[in-house]
């Protein structure tokens, strides 16, 4: 499908594994000029830097963690310098640190709020402070389905990502009159790298698990997550807006 983003100037936060990394190549492309960021290092975007390299487009990787303020300020400013403005801004980072609620610290917990709703709230807010996005952009979140379903050991989690969901929604509202449209993707299970990091014989297990629990009896792709994200960000959403599509198999 062609998403008319041909150079569009795109942000995608956490570009350096999974679904981040999913939609940031998807979005190269595409035809977009893209900036993303990662924290752990160079060796961790090599492959990324290839790959983004093999598309038309101006694209900039850059060492950022935008979990706290001055990350945020030096990915913002990359993308001010370089492209002026955007168009599209994703919001893919999170923290996922799985912890009994009876077990859970102070420190946990704002970890979770931090890296699931603060870290968004702070990349749009300085996005908008700096007038980076005009008439016709839009912002896509990324949630999580579990939000709706709830998850044993992740009260904090879900917490952060249902925050998400709301400040999605208030934010349609208000930016609306601009012609900024802000919308939220939720996925179910996705087969990431996530699984290449756990035993064989565990990540089988969880494979069929989480297959069992969605209606069409599979994972989702990175690919496919992806294809929503840009979905939303092009033209052809143009009048979606404030809204939280479960892209999950139906759990």
């Amino acid at each position: 499908m062609d998403f008319a983003l041909k150079g569009k100037r795109v942000v995608v936060t956490g570009g350096s594994r999974g679904i981040g990394r999913g939609i940031a190549i998807a979005a190269a492309r595409a035809g977009a000029n893209v900036i993303t960021c990662h924290r752990k290092g160079k060796e961790a975007v090599r492959g990324l830097e290839d790959e983004l390299a093999e598309t038309a487009g101006d694209h900039r990787i850059v060492e950022a963690d935008v979990s706290d303020a001055h990350g945020t300020a030096r990915l913002l400013a990359e993308a001010q310098s370089h492209f002026g403005g955007l168009d599209v801004l994703v919001n893919n980072v999170g923290e996922f640190s799985p912890q009994p609620y009876a077990e859970l610290t102070d420190a946990g917990w704002g970890a979770a709020v931090e890296g699931n709703l603060t870290s968004a709230h702070r990349l749009i807010h300085g996005a908008l402070s700096l007038d980076l996005l005009a008439s016709g952009s839009s912002i896509v979140n990324l949630g999580s389905i579990v939000t709706f379903i709830g998850m044993a050991g992740g009260a904090h989690y879900t917490a952060g990502k249902a925050g998400l969901v709301g400040m999605t929604r208030s934010l349609a509202r208000e930016l609306g009159p601009r012609n900024i449209r802000v919308n939220v993707v939720s996925p179910g299970r996705i087969d990431t790298e996530a699984f290449d990091a756990m035993p064989p014989e565990v990540a089988a297990r969880q494979r069929a698990m989480f297959s069992q629990m969605s209606a069409v009896k599979r994972l989702g792709t990175v690919e496919e997550i992806a294809n929503v994200v840009l979905f939303l960000a092009s033209d052809l959403a143009s009048y979606i807006t404030g809204q939280d599509i479960h892209a999950d198999g139906c759990v």
